[in-house]
């Protein structure tokens, strides 16, 4: 009986299943990629000054007045005191301008910063910004994606693909088991 040669072919799942890991989850255990952002309210923040206070959640969403990054923000403003309890504070990060971002948070009345990432050099650096679909068409955006950063900047927890509802609630479970 003739014996098959393996082809090129055979290894074809591998790499399939390597690409379907979040880019994202890389950073976990590591150092967070430093960055100097501009804000809603016309200041810059870096990440060393944030991780100097604490620890850091950092989240970063597609866009600002859209349904589910409001209903994000506002379950972030709405449980930021059992963040800080925790030792700990949260920053969004979008590609939308500073203006955007203090028009949101004054309408939303977020009581956390929210950085412009304009040309998506940082949600690059954090493996978030990626090929994205919707109704076929395909596209370049943020996927919605947390990172909990303790203070000596290292990431602790990954969150990728962030599912809305329930979200804050593993956030504060994440902060807890880091003591």
């Amino acid at each position: 009986m003739p014996v098959k040669k393996k082809t090129a072919k055979s290894n074809a799942r591998p790499a399939q299943a390597a690409k379907s890991a979040p880019a994202s989850l890389a950073l976990e255990g590591r150092k967070a990629p430093e960055f100097e952002l501009p804000s809603g309210d016309g200041g810059t923040v870096k990440l060393s000054g944030l991780v100097r206070k604490g620890t850091v959640v950092l989240y970063f969403y597609p866009k600002d007045m859209t349904s589910g990054c409001t209903a994000e923000a506002c379950s972030f403003r709405d449980n930021l005191s059992a963040v800080r309890a925790l030792g700990a504070q949260i920053v969004g990060v979008s590609a939308d301008a500073p203006a955007s971002h203090a028009k949101f948070t004054g309408k939303y009345e977020l009581n956390f910063p929210l950085l412009s990432d304009i040309d998506n050099k940082v949600g690059k650096l954090y493996g978030v910004y990626k090929m994205k679909s919707m109704y076929g068409r395909q596209y370049m955006g943020i996927e919605r994606t947390t990172f909990v950063i303790d203070r000596a900047g290292i990431v602790r927890k990954v969150f990728p693909k962030v599912k809305v509802t329930g979200h804050t609630d593993e956030v504060v479970a994440a902060l807890k088991a880091l003591g």
